[in-house]
């Protein structure tokens, strides 16, 4: 059976659009396509496109995603192993909602929070094997050991200057701020200053994380609907890929 690019498209939650870019860069080709130009899609690219959003779910590239594909050729086996994260990305967002749940109790009522009951569900060895294969076990293994070093009251700091961050983002997107304005570039570079503190980061051992690591974040934060709801959606997660993009632009006129 082949489905039409619109059928697709539709199914799978993306765009025409889309589709076509992969065909164009060789990701995803389709099976057929008809004398009027029509693109068309068979079994087999089906689970082919599946497995190219679950690995965008995880954060990859378009480039890598290319690579895994490849070198994993084995669908069925590949799939296992992205349904095996899954469940484990399921069962850490129930408790986060959980744990968010019983601080928001909490509060309502009056009492202290407690650190040791606030944390559990945000894990942050979820992409360690990402981490590992984009930038090396070094990197994954200098910011794991910055993270179990800290406190819980540092690491609830260390958090709140990441929602802070995120927050005033995604206020100056909806106030249209331009991405080439001095407020946006300063967001741009609190930004840099905010991941080149993490050990490991690319760039880290200067403080400011690598033109490198901004674009392909920036790219990530508008492709990954999980990055995106930091910033109140696509838009204003565009409006930080648009501003970071200015930023390295600067850096490297400068």
């Amino acid at each position: 059976m082949l489905w039409s690019i619109q059928e697709i498209a539709q199914h799978a939650g993306t765009t025409s659009r889309t589709l076509r870019h992969y065909d164009h860069i060789g990701l995803l080709e389709p099976s057929d396509v008809g004398s009027n130009g029509y693109r068309y899609y068979d079994d087999t690219a089906l689970v082919r496109l599946q497995r190219i959003l679950l690995l965008r779910d995880l954060g990859l590239g378009l480039s890598a995603i290319a690579e895994v594909i490849d070198r994993e050729a084995d669908a069925p086996h590949a799939l296992r192993t992205h349904l095996t994260w899954l469940r484990r990305e399921h069962d850490r967002i129930l408790r986060q909602i959980s744990s968010v749940e019983n601080t928001i109790s909490t509060l309502e009522k009056g009492k202290g929070v407690m650190a040791e009951n606030m944390f559990d569900g945000f894990d942050h060895t979820q992409y360690k094997d990402e981490v590992e294969e984009r930038w090396g076990q070094n990197a994954y293994a200098r910011s794991d050991e910055w993270w179990r070093g800290m406190s819980n009251s540092e690491r609830l700091e260390w958090q709140q200057r990441q929602h802070a961050l995120a927050m005033d983002w995604a206020d100056a997107a909806e106030r249209g701020v331009h991405p080439n304005s001095d407020e946006a570039q300063s967001l741009a570079r609190r930004h840099a200053e905010w991941l080149g503190s993490i050990p490991g980061t690319p760039g880290s051992e200067n403080g400011l994380a690598t033109d490198e690591y901004l674009l392909g974040l920036g790219e990530m934060y508008v492709a990954d609907p999980r990055f995106a709801s930091n910033y109140r959606g696509t838009d204003g997660a565009t409006f930080v890929r648009d501003a970071l993009n200015a930023y390295v632009e600067s850096r490297r006129d400068a």
